[in-house]
C-alpha cells in the first residue's frame, strides 16, 4: 500500500498534502456486480445489448419491453407480433408528456404512469389463445371464459378496456365489494351478455340485493358463497325480490402453497367453505328446491403460484369436489380456478421465489385443462366451463411508472494542505495519536487488517473528542476524510450512492414498503452508456422507510449513470427511471403519506405517426388542494385565511403587492406536491387539469417549421 504508507508516514515531517481523492496510485472503485471494470476500452465498447443483459430486460420484459439501438427502452405494444415500425420509444413518450406546451409537449409534471391499452389487449388475447389451444389440443369438450378481478386495478379506463377487448370471447368481471359490483355492473352493460359477473367477498343484505338486481338486469351474475351464513340471505332475498339466483361456492382446498401469497389458502384460509359446510349448503338448497341454482365452484390457492405441479394438484382436488357436487344433484356448469397465474418479476423463471414463476401462459393453461379433463373423464362427468380470475397477469405489464432522479449524494474526501494535516495530527489526543502512528507502521508493512483496525479506532476516538468539545468540526471532517482514504486503499469503502427521486414510495410502490415486493426498475435511457455507479433510491418523504434498497436478482444496489449536471445534480438534464410490471394493486393501495398524491397518468396507443404513438388521454396528478381535501381540510377556507393574513401583514398602501402575494398563495394550492423543475410547465393545471382526444380521431398538431423527426401525435386540451 505505497500510497497509504506515503501519506501517513509523511505527517511526521513535511506531508505531501491531503488531496487523497486524486492520488493516481489508488485502485479503481469497486463497481456493481456484473459491470466490467471502468477501463477505457470497456467504456467505449458498452452497448445497449449489454445493458439489456445487465438489467435482465429479456427475462422480465419479453415480449413487451426491450432496449433499442438508441439505448432507450422500447415498448412492443403487440407483444411478439409487434412490427419494427410499431415499436415505441419510451423516452419520446416522457418528453412528449413532460415538455411544456411551448415546445409541443403536454406540460404534465412527473412522476408519471403510462398506460398502454395495446399491451392490455394483447395480454387478454394471449391468455384466451393459450386456453383455446389447450382445449383444442386436449379434446376438452367445453370452453374457457375468464373474468377480471377489478380489485387489481379499478381505474375506469382499465376496466372499460378489458370489457371492450374481452367482449368477443365473453370475458367478464369479478367484484369483491359493493362499489366494485356497481362498477362491474355498469361496465358489463357494454360487454357480452354471456360474460360472467362473479360476486366474491363477504356479503351483507345490500351486497346480495344488488347482485340479485344485476341478475334482473340480464347480467350473467353468480353469487359466490364465502361463508355458510350468506346462503340464508340469498334464499330470503331472492324470494322477496322474485329473482332466481345463480349460486357458486368457494371451497377451502387442502392444497396450499407456502409463502406470503399462499397465506389465504388451505384449510385455515381466510375464505371459503369446508367440505362439511359444503354438504350442509347442498342439503339446504335441496330442501328449499334451489339445488339447480348451484352452478359454479370456486377456489383460490394463492397468488403467484410458482409451479404447474402445485397448480395441477389444486385443480385436481377442486375437480373432485366439482364431480361430487354433480353426483349430489347440483346443476354444475363452471369451475372457477381463481387467481394465481403468476408474473416473472425478475426474469429468473424460478420455482422457489415469490417474485418469479417457472411457466408461461401456455404451460399454465395446459396444466389446468389437463387436470380437469382427467378427473372428469375418470368420473364420467361433463367437462365444465373453465373460468379464471387472473388479474395480476392481465394488467401488470400495461402500466409503467416513470420518475426522475433529481440529485445524488456526493462523497468527496476533503482536501488538506501539508500544514493542515500537521495541525490535525497535533490536535489529536495522546491515544488517538498512538492510533495514527500504529496505522502508519501497519501501512508500511502492508498489513491491511491492522490498518483498518487502527483507522476505525482513530475515528471513534476523534468522535469522542468532538462530543467532549475538545475537537472542532473542521478536524472531525479531516479525520473522516483521512479514514475514507484508508478504507478506499484497503478496498472496504462503501461506494454506494443515494439517488434522490421525485417520488413517494408509499404512494406509488406501496407493496415494496408493505410486503417487500420487488419490481424491475431501470433507467429508460442512456443504456448505450456504461452505468458506473452503485445506487439506491431515496424518495421525497420524511420517512426512513422511503427508500428502495432491494432490487431484482438479490441485489442491494442498482447500476446507475452519473447525473449529467455533475456534482450530484441533473443540471436540468432529466435522468428518468422506470418501474415496470406494476399495473396491479399499486395504484389502489397507495396512500397519501406526507400528503404526496398520485402521479400524472397518460394513455398511449400505438399509431401510424412518425413516432408510432399517440397520447389519447392525459391527467395531471392531484394538486395540493386535492390531497388536503382527502384529509378533511378545506383548501378554500385555508386560502381565505392566508389571504387575510397577507393583507394584514403585507406592505401598507400597496394593494398590488398584496394581491400578487395572495395570487402566489393560490398558485401553491393548485400545484402538485412533487418537485417541479424549471423546465416543467403548469399548463395542465391552468387548463383545468384535463387533456383528451378521441382514440379514433388522433389530432396532429405539427409546427410548420418542424422537421419530420420533430413531429408528434398530439392531443389538444
Amino acid at each position: 500500500m505505497p500510497a497509504l504508507a506515503c501519506c501517513v508516514d509523511a505527517a511526521a515531517t513535511a506531508p505531501p498534502g491531503y488531496a487523497f481523492a486524486g492520488d493516481s496510485s489508488l485502485p479503481a472503485p469497486v463497481i456493481f456486480s456484473g459491470v466490467p471494470p471502468a477501463t477505457t476500452a470497456t467504456a467505449t465498447a458498452w452497448s445497449p445489448s449489454l445493458s439489456s443483459a445487465l438489467y435482465k430486460v429479456d427475462g422480465w420484459g419479453a415480449p413487451y419491453f426491450a432496449v433499442n439501438s438508441s439505448g432507450n427502452v422500447a415498448v412492443r405494444p403487440h407483444g411478439a407480433g409487434t412490427l419494427a415500425h410499431q415499436e415505441i420509444d419510451l423516452l419520446k413518450i416522457v418528453k412528449k408528456v413532460s415538455d411544456p406546451k411551448s415546445k409541443g409537449g403536454l406540460g404534465l409534471p412527473l412522476p408519471l404512469v403510462i398506460r398502454l391499452p395495446d399491451v392490455l389487449k394483447n395480454r387478454l388475447e394471449s391468455l384466451q389463445a393459450a386456453f383455446d389451444f389447450a382445449i383444442q389440443s386436449q379434446d376438452y369438450e367445453n370452453h374457457y371464459q375468464g373474468v377480471y378481478p377489478v380489485k387489481c386495478n379499478q381505474d375506469r379506463y382499465v376496466v372499460e378496456d378489458i370489457v371492450k377487448f374481452g367482449s368477443p370471447f365473453r370475458f367478464g368481471l369479478e367484484a369483491g365489494s359493493k362499489p366494485e359490483l356497481l362498477l362491474a355492473m355498469s361496465c358489463l352493460c357494454k360487454g357480452s351478455p354471456d360474460s360472467f359477473l362473479v360476486c366474491n367477498g363477504f356479503k351483507d343484505v345490500e351486497y346480495i340485493s344488488l347482485a340479485l338486481i344485476a341478475r334482473k338486469l340480464a347480467l350473467n351474475t353468480v353469487i359466490v358463497l364465502e361463508q355458510e351464513e350468506e346462503l340464508d340471505l340469498v334464499i330470503e332475498l331472492s324470494r322477496k325480490l322474485s329473482i332466481r339466483p345463480v349460486i357458486g361456492l368457494r371451497a377451502k382446498l387442502r392444497t396450499k402453497h407456502s409463502g406470503h401469497f399462499g397465506s389465504t389458502s388451505g384449510e385455515k384460509g381466510k375464505f371459503g367453505l369446508t367440505t362439511t359446510q359444503i354438504l350442509r349448503v347442498v342439503r339446504k338448497l335441496e330442501q328449499v328446491d334451489m339445488l339447480d341454482c348451484l352452478q359454479l365452484l370456486h377456489f383460490h390457492i394463492g397468488s403467484q403460484i410458482p409451479t404447474t405441479t402445485l397448480l395441477a394438484d389444486g385443480v385436481s382436488e377442486a375437480a373432485q369436489i366439482y364431480c361430487e357436487l354433480v353426483r349430489l344433484g347440483a346443476h354444475m356448469q363452471v369451475l372457477d380456478i381463481g387467481g394465481g397465474l403468476g408474473i416473472d418479476y425478475d426474469g429468473s423463471k424460478s420455482t422457489d421465489s415469490e417474485i418469479s414463476v417457472s411457466y408461461g401462459l401456455e404451460e399454465y393453461a395446459s396444466a389446468v385443462v389437463r387436470a380437469i379433463r382427467l378427473v372428469c373423464d375418470r368420473r364420467s362427468v361433463k367437462h365444465p366451463i373453465v373460468c379464471s380470475e387472473s388479474g395480476r397477469a392481465i394488467v401488470s405489464h400495461h402500466s409503467i411508472l416513470i420518475f426522475e432522479a433529481v440529485s445524488a449524494s456526493v462523497y468527496d474526501t476533503p482536501s488538506m494542505s501539508p500544514l493542515g494535516l500537521q495541525f490535525f495530527v497535533e490536535t489529536l489526543s495522546e491515544e488517538a495519536l498512538a492510533d495514527y502512528k500504529n496505522l502508519s507502521a501497519a501501512a508500511i508493512k502492508g498489513e491491511s487488517d491492522t490498518c483498518l483496525f487502527y483507522a476505525d479506532q482513530l475515528k471513534q476516538r476523534c468522535i469522542d473528542q468532538f462530543k467532549e468539545g475538545s475537537l472542532g468540526m473542521e478536524q472531525l471532517a479531516a479525520v473522516d476524510g483521512f479514514c475514507d482514504f484508508v478504507y478506499k486503499v484497503i478496498g472496504v469503502s462503501d461506494s454506494t450512492r443515494t439517488y434522490h427521486v421525485n417520488l413517494s414510495v408509499f404512494t406509488s410502490i406501496p407493496d415494496f414498503w408493505g410486503i417487500g415486493q420487488l419490481f424491475p426498475i431501470i433507467p429508460i435511457h442512456r443504456l448505450d452508456q456504461r452505468p458506473a455507479v452503485k445506487g439506491i433510491l431515496s424518495d421525497l418523504t420524511c420517512d426512513s422507510d422511503g427508500k428502495i434498497d432491494k432490487f431484482i436478482g438479490g441485489e442491494s444496489t442498482l447500476p446507475l449513470h452519473e447525473l449529467e449536471g455533475g456534482n450530484g445534480n441533473n443540471g436540468g438534464c432529466g435522468y428518468y427511471l422506470g418501474m415496470f410490471l406494476g399495473g396491479a394493486y399499486e395504484e389502489a393501495l397507495g396512500g397519501v403519506h406526507n400528503l404526496f398524491g398520485g402521479p400524472s397518468v397518460v394513455r398511449v396507443s400505438q399509431s401510424d405517426g412518425p413516432h408510432s404513438f399517440a397520447v389519447t388521454r392525459a391527467m395531471p396528478g392531484p394538486c395540493c388542494s386535492d390531497v388536503l381535501r382527502v384529509m378533511q381540510h378545506e383548501p378554500e377556507l385555508m386560502f381565505e385565511m392566508l389571504k387575510h393574513r397577507a393583507e394584514e401583514f403585507g406592505q401598507e398602501d400597496d394593494g398590488m403587492a398584496n394581491a400578487a402575494l395572495a395570487g402566489g398563495l393560490a398558485h401553491y394550492f393548485h400545484s402538485m406536491p412533487y418537485l417541479v423543475g424549471s423546465s416543467c410547465s403548469l399548463t395542465a393545471m391552468n387548463n383545468g387539469g384535463f387533456y383528451y382526444c378521441n382514440e379514433d380521431e388522433y389530432i396532429e398538431a405539427v409546427d410548420s417549421t418542424s422537421t419530420e423527426d420533430e413531429q408528434w401525435s398530439y392531443c389538444y386540451a
